[in-house]
């Protein structure tokens, strides 16, 4: 307990937000890292997805380059990028590396999000006269935002996460903090850190929920409320609910 105890002491220590190595600074380069990579990811990883999901080919091929780049060792690929371009380098390749990590799940969120839309939504925009591009933006990409959503959630909390390495290679972030502790055996600044690690995914992972719950068409909402309301087990809840009000 007197570990905890020691975070939180050096976390309101005025001196650790003061100056080039203070907690304000090293949350700026963690969220440098973590924005910059995840709209990377999403600028290459969406086009892509909605492209699949709105053609339905190539799903298979994304499936499994999805699964091949969520099975790569970020930490060896780090130091495989850093090595072969230079230290010089180290910022890109950091960058470069988390991008590889936020793509997968952005991707299938995109494709995702199409492909659960019921076909008979899209024969009855095609009977309206639309044209593929007026279904995609029109239909398919409001439809299918909670999903994307909910890729983009889980994208940025992987790579909040992981930006923690780039104090591996020297290039500062929360990580910085941690790695430095763990040399040092000043274990209250390494708790300290980690625990702002986890403040901030924790609330990346608010934003977004909240961002995925208002992502979804009001007319879809009233339409689930309307079924939910309908149903038996709807009505019983509903009741439940007006009781305990």
């Amino acid at each position: 307990m007197s570990l905890f105890v020691d975070a939180w002491l050096w976390l309101v220590d005025p001196l650790n937000w003061q100056g080039d190595g203070s907690i304000p600074v090293r949350i700026a380069e963690h969220l440098f890292y973590t924005v910059l990579a995840v709209l990377a990811a999403a600028l290459i990883a969406i086009p892509v997805g909605w492209l699949i999901g709105h053609t339905g080919r190539g799903r298979e091929l994304a499936i499994g380059i999805s699964g091949a780049a969520r099975a790569l060792p970020t930490f060896g690929l780090l130091y495989l990028f850093v090595m072969l371009v230079g230290v010089t380098l180290r910022g890109p390749s950091t960058v470069f590396v988390l991008v590889l990590l936020a793509i997968p799940p952005i991707l299938a969120g995109a494709y995702a999000g199409l492909e659960v839309i019921d076909r008979r939504t899209i024969d009855a925009a095609r009977s309206m006269g639309m044209t593929e591009w007026q279904i995609l933006w029109k239909v398919e990409v409001p439809l299918g935002l909670p999903l994307l959503i909910g890729g983009l959630r889980s994208a940025t909390l992987q790579v909040v996460a992981t930006a923690t390495l780039a104090a591996y290679v020297n290039l500062g972030g929360l990580g910085y903090d941690i790695v430095q502790g763990i040399a040092l055996r000043t274990y209250d600044q390494m708790l300290g850190a980690a625990i702002l690690v986890i403040l901030l995914a924790l609330l990346f992972d608010a934003l977004f929920a909240v961002l995925e719950r208002y992502a979804v068409p009001r007319g879809v909402r009233a339409g689930r409320d309307t079924d939910v309301r309908t149903t038996p087990a709807g009505r019983r809840a509903t009741a439940d609910v007006t009781a305990t009000t």
